[in-house]
């Protein structure tokens, strides 16, 4: 019993160690991981050295000094880089995404297929993404050790069941992915999520366990329609059911269009990327950023569009703010495309609709020019799992 508790403290000490270690700004010492942790120096010197052994950890070079060590030598330490990682996939509605993650956050390979998926076979397309897998995997930096994957999807995932249950904008109904993934995968734990809640995670958390700022927001992806989540202290928030975060299909009117969902007036179908082009009387294979070039240039389609748009974001969130207390929200896909045309309009909607306007300012920030973000928060979730439980790949 004595040798259990023995085992499940050095366990819990080394997460602990590898948490502190990813979470600093800049590379940590020996001691100040022991000053962070309140463990004593000899314990973080025995864990590092088999967090560095097992490759989880690497030192950089030595720099002078440090704390309680005036003018001698500390040598940081670090995420590895490239020796472990994981594998994120993600199916979109015009695309197709694969990334290998580190333990830094650095994508080691990447595939990206731009496809018009919406109505396709749920079959024909997977075998698609196993085959871009395959590939990704066959670039792997030699020594480098996968250790999960994890499949963003554009709708409604039960992760439990490892099941799609909808996802209207592809035509998908209660599909299975990973059984026509296995093959590619060999064993590798796949965890299946919504594309929205992952790009999220990507937003909070850009390398694992390392927090970007802020980490309450409301997050806004757009890609054919628009995905949403909710982050409170970095943390996705998910629901009863892990189905929260629709933003995309909040009601801004009632007597509005039809919307593949089932409903009427959803605010995709006036701030979705399609919507907007119709609106805009462009073709769909027009660009979000062609779009906002010819509303600055005095299109007034295009500018009807786009304020059509800032409207229903700005109704549809103001919503959302005053129901959460998050003030904060974060637009990607092509919302961040079309950001400065939007963002004037929805921030005075938010000033005007939002009870707690008057103390604490909305705000709109741009997510990251990154086609899928998807796949990035998939990979660095699976990595999630090795930093809470750094014992499991050092095999004791």
């Amino acid at each position: 019993m004595a040798n259990l508790r023995q085992a499940s403290l050095r366990h819990a000490n080394l997460a602990l160690v590898a948490r502190t270690v990813l979470a600093a700004d800049s590379p940590p010492s020996r001691a100040d991981v022991a000053a962070a942790t309140s463990l004593t120096r000899s314990t973080v010197s025995r864990l590092v050295d088999e967090l560095v052994a097992g490759g989880i950890l690497e030192e950089v070079e030595s720099v002078v000094g440090g704390p309680g060590r005036p003018g001698r030598p500390a040598t940081p330490l670090r995420a590895s880089t490239g020796r472990f990682a994981a594998l994120g996939l993600q199916v979109g509605v015009g695309h197709l995404a694969v990334r290998l993650v580190d333990l830094t956050g650095a994508v080691l390979a990447e595939r990206l297929l731009t496809a018009d998926l919406a109505g396709s076979r749920p079959g024909s397309t997977l075998r698609r993404l196993r085959t871009m897998a395959g590939r990704v995997l066959e670039s792997a930096p030699l020594g480098c050790h996968v250790v999960g994957a994890g499949l963003a999807l554009p709708g409604i995932v039960d992760v439990e069941a490892g099941r799609l249950l909808s996802a209207p904008n592809l035509g998908w109904e209660d599909v299975v992915p990973g059984v026509a993934l296995e093959a590619v995968l060999g064993g590798l734990p796949l965890r299946l999520g919504n594309e929205a809640d992952l790009a999220a995670h990507a937003y909070a958390h850009p390398a694992p366990g390392h927090d970007s700022q802020p980490q309450d927001f409301v997050y806004l992806s757009g890609e054919v329609g628009i995905g949403g989540a909710v982050v409170v202290d970095g943390e996705v928030m998910t629901g009863r059911h892990g189905w929260a975060g629709e933003i995309g299909h909040v009601c801004v009117d009632p007597d509005g269009p039809p919307c593949r969902c089932g409903s009427t007036g959803c605010l995709e179908q006036y701030a979705g990327r399609l919507a907007m082009l119709d609106a805009a009387g462009l073709d769909a294979s027009t660009t979000p950023s062609e779009l906002a070039a010819r509303a600055r240039d005095g299109d007034e389609k295009a500018q009807l569009a786009t304020r059509s748009a800032a409207r229903a974001l700005g109704v549809a969130l103001a919503g959302v703010v005053n129901v959460l207390d998050i003030p904060t929200v974060v637009l990607g896909g092509h919302l961040a495309q079309v950001c400065d045309l939007l963002t004037p309009e929805v921030e005075e909607i938010l000033g005007r609709r939002v009870l707690s306007g008057r103390w604490v300012s909305p705000r709109v920030v741009i997510a990251s020019d990154d086609p899928a973000p998807g796949a990035t928060g998939a990979a660095l979730l699976a990595l999630d799992e090795l930093v809470r439980d750094p014992a499991g790949v050092l095999g004791h």
